[in-house]
């Protein structure tokens, strides 16, 4: 049947603003709800992430602090060897022109026999006061509060630059005292075979020398179990820095998840207005709600 020329047909109608807003709060609402999801599983990635890069921290933390107890340990071993060696036979200071005649000793091989002391390379510039304040809260066991409000302070890099600064440090130092540590072995070895020789004071000289060996070994150990300590303390920052990432993301992915929850809810209350007749009042506590999770995952994704 052919319809009159300004009759529109049955269905075809032109629809109101107000229709094609309700048509299109699922589609929005949808879009929304997605995002939200996607953020909430990123944020959940990320403190997964956290929470293993501070568990692989946590395992090196463990081996600087195993270093520093077997570097003291050991050091007290060898200042107890020459409290021994001491009390048991007759030692003197060792002389540099008395080993000179048995073998060529470098100057600063000799300087640390006969003084007993390492040469010291520079430490690192102090740390900032951050990382200052939240050593001191660490050390002192302060409260958790206490300490977890001096971390957020800190910043990975600075303390990731404090931790490399140290690491530096300590290897300058292992080299410095390579050639030394080398020399005085080679020295003992000279005396060894001198001795069993049975020349002229050789014997009393090496029992000078094992001495004064202990004497400088203790004191190097003493100095790397200091590095070590140092290097594990400032870790343990680190642990701590990324642990609070770890929570922090866990927290934001929680929030996103619930607005999430909110834009879904507006989606199935947006549908049933679509299909009831009291449409506007169902629009309108769909449109708040998806409106309040829009604008919540909009304050979560830039204020938490």
């Amino acid at each position: 049947m052919k319809l009159p020329k300004n009759q529109v047909p049955p269905g075809e109608e032109p629809k109101t603003l107000t229709a094609r807003i309700l048509a299109s709060t699922p589609v929005v609402m949808t879009v929304v709800a997605t995002l939200l999801a996607g953020l909430s599983n990123g944020e959940m990635t990320r403190a997964q992430y956290d929470r293993g890069l501070a568990a692989q921290l946590q395992s090196k933390v463990g081996d600087q602090w195993s270093f520093f107890q077997a570097k003291k340990l050991r050091g007290a071993t060898l200042k107890a060897s020459l409290e021994m060696l001491q009390a048991t036979s007759d030692t003197a200071p060792l002389l540099a022109a008395e080993l000179r005649r048995f073998a060529e000793v470098p100057e600063t091989a000799l300087n640390a026999l006969t003084h007993g002391e390492i040469p010291l390379q520079s430490d690192p510039a102090k740390p900032s006061e951050a990382i200052a304040r939240a050593l001191a809260a660490s050390a002192e066991n302060r409260s958790e509060p206490e300490i977890t409000q001096a971390i957020h302070e800190l910043k990975l890099d600075e303390v990731e630059s404090a931790v490399a600064a140290w690491q530096t440090t300590s290897k300058a130092q292992d080299a410095a005292l390579g050639s030394i540590t080398g020399a005085v072995e080679k020295a003992e070895r000279t005396l060894q075979v001198a001795a069993a020789d049975k020349r002229e004071g050789a014997r009393a000289l090496l029992r000078d020398l094992t001495a004064a060996k202990f004497r400088l070994d203790a004191a190097r150990y003493d100095n790397e179990a200091r590095y070590n300590r140092a290097i594990a303390e400032l870790s343990e920052l680190k642990v701590r820095i990324t642990n609070l990432a770890a929570e922090r993301h866990h927290r934001r992915s929680q929030r996103f998840f619930f607005g999430m929850l909110g834009a879904q809810l507006a989606v199935i209350l947006s549908t049933f207005a679509m299909a009831v007749q009291r449409r506007n009042l169902l629009w309108s506590f769909a449109a708040g709600i998806g409106l309040f999770a829009l604008a919540f995952g909009v304050y979560v994704y830039v204020w938490m």
